[in-house]
C-alpha cells in the first residue's frame, strides 16, 4: 500500500511539472542562464555550441509535449555566414527547432498561429558587432535569449491549456537570424505545414528590457482584422503601455512570413546601447517585466487560437 501511494504521489508530481500552468520568473532565468552561458559562446551557427543549444531546445519541446514533424524537432538547413566585405562566405549546417500543439476544433485545427524567436547570436562578434572588442563573447541576453526563453515558457503555459485551443499553435526557434533571417526564410520556402494554413505569425526579438513606462513595441498589428485595437486593449488590461503600429513590419524573422502574405506581429521592448555588443548580458534583463510581456503574448495567442476569430491578411504600405 505504501509503495502504491508513493507511486501516485510521484506520478502526480511528474504530471504537474509536465505542463506548468504559470509562466515563472525562475524558469525564465534558468533558460536565460543556459543560453547566455560561457560554454555556449554567443550561440553562433555551426559547431558544438550550436548543437548544444539545439539539443537543449529539442529536449524542452519534447518535455512540454509538443508534437514533432517526422519524429524530429529539427529542420536542418545550410547557412552562409556573414564575413567582412570581400571574404569568402563559409557555409555551415544549422537548424530550426519546430513543434506544435494541435487544436481541437475539427475545422480550425487545420489553421495555425505561429510563435517564433531566434536562438542564435553573434558568437565572438564578427562583422555585425557594434563593439571594438575583438574575439569577445557576445552573450545576446536580450538578443535573443530573451525571446527564446519566452518561447519556452509561453509554450509551457499553452500546453497546460491545450484543451481550450481551437486552432493549432506552432512553435519555432529559428537558427541563423543574425546571418540574414536565414532560418525563417528557409522555413517559409520549405514549410512543414502549408503556408495558406498559417493565419498569424508572432515573433519575439528582444523582449527582455521592459522599461519603467512598461512600453511593449510592435509592428504589423494592422495585418489582421482589428489587430491594432486588440493589441492596445490586451496590453492595457495587463498593465502595459503597448506602442502599436499597424505597419512598420521591421527587420526580424516575421518579415519572412509577411513577404509570403501572412499576418504578423513583431514584438520587442526597445533598443539599447548594448545591442550587438558583449555587454548585452543577463544582469540587464528585467525578468519581472519579461514575465509581463510573456503574459501579453500568451493572451494574444489565446485570443486567436482559442476562438473562431476571423482572420485574413491585410497588406500594409
Amino acid at each position: 500500500m505504501y509503495k502504491f501511494l508513493l507511486f501516485l504521489i510521484l506520478n502526480t508530481i511528474c504530471l504537474s511539472t509536465f505542463s506548468q500552468s504559470e509562466i515563472t520568473e525562475i524558469e525564465l532565468k534558468e533558460h536565460l542562464q543556459f543560453l547566455t552561458s560561457e560554454k555556449n559562446a554567443g550561440r553562433y551557427p555551426g559547431g558544438k555550441e550550436n548543437k548544444r543549444v539545439v539539443k537543449y531546445l529539442k529536449k524542452e519541446f519534447k518535455n512540454l509535449g509538443l508534437v514533432s514533424f517526422n519524429d524530429d524537432y529539427r529542420q536542418a538547413f545550410e547557412a552562409s555566414l556573414r564575413v567582412k566585405k570581400g571574404a569568402k562566405k563559409p557555409k555551415v549546417t544549422t537548424w530550426n527547432v519546430v513543434g506544435y500543439i494541435e487544436g481541437n476544433d475539427p475545422v480550425l485545427k487545420n489553421e495555425f498561429v505561429v510563435l517564433g524567436a531566434h536562438y542564435d547570436h553573434l558568437g565572438l562578434g564578427g562583422p555585425s558587432s557594434k563593439s571594438d572588442k575583438k574575439n569577445t563573447i557576445h552573450y545576446g541576453a536580450d538578443d535573443n535569449a530573451s525571446g527564446t526563453s519566452a518561447l519556452l515558457e509561453i509554450a509551457e503555459k499553452i500546453a497546460s491549456q491545450k484543451d481550450t485551443l481551437k486552432r493549432s499553435v506552432l512553435f519555432i526557434a529559428f537558427g541563423a537570424e543574425e546571418q540574414g533571417l536565414l532560418g525563417s526564410r528557409y522555413f517559409v520556402n520549405n514549410p512543414l505545414v502549408p503556408l495558406s494554413q498559417i493565419k498569424l505569425m508572432i515573433n519575439m526579438d528582444m523582449v527582455g528590457r521592459l522599461n519603467k513606462a512598461k512600453q511593449v513595441y510592435m509592428g504589423g498589428a494592422g495585418t489582421f482584422p482589428d489587430g491594432v485595437n486588440v493589441m492596445k486593449d490586451l496590453g492595457k488590461s495587463l498593465d502595459l503601455n503597448p506602442v502599436v503600429h499597424a505597419g512598420s513590419v521591421g527587420g526580424s524573422d516575421h518579415v519572412s512570413f509577411y513577404r509570403k502574405g501572412i499576418s504578423v506581429l513583431g514584438m520587442h521592448t526597445g533598443g539599447h546601447p548594448q545591442y550587438h555588443t558583449p555587454d548585452d548580458t543577463i544582469d540587464l534583463i528585467n525578468i519581472k517585466g519579461q514575465k509581463q510581456v510573456c503574459e501579453y503574448i500568451f493572451e494574444t495567442i489565446m485570443k486567436i487560437a482559442s476562438t473562431d476569430y476571423k482572420m485574413k491578411f491585410i497588406k500594409q504600405d
